[in-house]
């Protein structure tokens, strides 16, 4: 099951209403410049919301994204069109006739992974849902058998300090230090893998069912940007960062 927002939920296509944002806009792609962006015919630069780069080749998942919307009309869609600060609008993207999202297609195809960012958890449940899809199909950077990293081998989670990570394990304890829950993947703290929530974070727990010390023993999937602090962390930020994962 996933958590999202408020809602504790099984992912499924039929479950997920999509990413029905506002429209930002339209116009057609001549350029992609990266796995996540590309440049349309009025000179905007668009950021791909709602989805991280996958651990595949840059130049495999770039060409994957050129493959779908080069030279293609697009519709944008979003909650916010203010530009980031490199002046790129960040949006989810629908090709004419389709009412599914090229992030979505993207993530059928194990070319991405969801992000950490959905506030919407219809939204999110569409991308779970195509995300899943590839995992379980082993497609895209999912055939690759470390893709999701072992909780238990911190040396191989700290390898990827700094990048969005999926990481997998069952919680060994869960402690509170002043403002900070802990859930500890191991016993020697300093060294081995550990996710971290703060305090302001736990009514959203809370409010979905899940406190966070419910989650100790339990096995989950937890995805976020690797730190290094002693041994490496993932620092959760949103609710849905957390899965509970069967077979505990």
């Amino acid at each position: 099951m996933l958590i999202c927002g408020s809602v504790v939920m099984a992912v499924t296509p039929a479950n997920a209403a999509g990413c029905s944002f506002e429209p930002q806009g339209e116009g057609r792609v001549t350029a992609v410049l990266d796995a996540r962006t590309f440049r349309l015919d009025d000179g905007r630069e668009v950021r791909l919301a709602g989805i991280a780069p996958s651990i595949n080749d840059k130049t495999e998942a770039t060409a994957a994204l050129s493959s779908i919307v080069t030279g293609h009309e697009v519709t944008l869609r979003g909650e916010d069109d203010a530009p980031d600060r490199y002046g790129r609008q960040s949006a989810f993207v629908f090709l004419p006739g389709s009412e599914t999202t090229v992030q979505s297609e993207l993530l059928r195809r194990g070319e991405a992974l969801v992000s950490t960012e959905m506030a919407s958890k219809d939204c999110a449940a569409e991308l779970a849902a195509g995300e899943a899809e590839a995992r379980q199909a082993k497609r895209g950077t999912w055939a690759d058998p470390t893709a999701i990293k072992n909780a238990e081998s911190p040396g191989d989670i700290l390898a990827g300090i700094g990048r969005f990570t999926v990481v997998e394990g069952r919680v060994l304890s869960v402690r509170q230090a002043g403002a900070t829950t802990y859930l500890n993947f191991g016993r020697n703290w300093t060294r081995d893998f550990a996710v971290t929530i703060s305090r302001r974070m736990v009514p959203a727990f809370e409010a979905a069912g899940l406190s966070p010390k419910s989650l100790e023993n339990r096995r989950i999937r937890v995805r976020g940007y690797v730190e290094a602090r002693g041994g490496p962390r993932i620092d959760v930020l949103r609710v849905g960062q957390i899965e509970v994962l069967g077979g505990n």
